[in-house]
């Protein structure tokens, strides 16, 4: 027997065909970070699979900011990472 509900993925094909009028009116760059918004949603759709909530576009939202998160950490982390290398520089090479 088949599936009685659609997929996670089939939903958020769903939302992503729903979004194209939207992204369609957005700039070319806009566009592109549109599309890594959804490559987010994408990447945790397995997990949003597992939650069944009753509005698809919650467990979207979550995974993108997820994501979004985790960019932040890494980001922070090469920052710190950046200070050290310049407290270790002599003051001499400092401007």
């Amino acid at each position: 027997m088949g599936r009685t509900n659609p997929t996670f993925r089939d939903i958020l094909r769903a939302i992503e065909d729903r979004w194209q009028p939207f992204r369609r009116a957005l700039r070319y760059e806009d566009q592109e970070r549109f599309d890594r918004l959804l490559t987010h949603a994408r990447n945790h759709a397995d997990a949003a699979g597992h939650l069944n909530h009753q509005s698809p576009v919650i467990p979207v939202l979550v995974a993108i900011a997820l994501a979004q998160e985790r960019r932040l950490d890494e980001l922070e982390t090469q920052i710190e990472e950046a200070e050290e290398t310049e407290r270790d520089i002599p003051t001499t090479r400092r401007r």
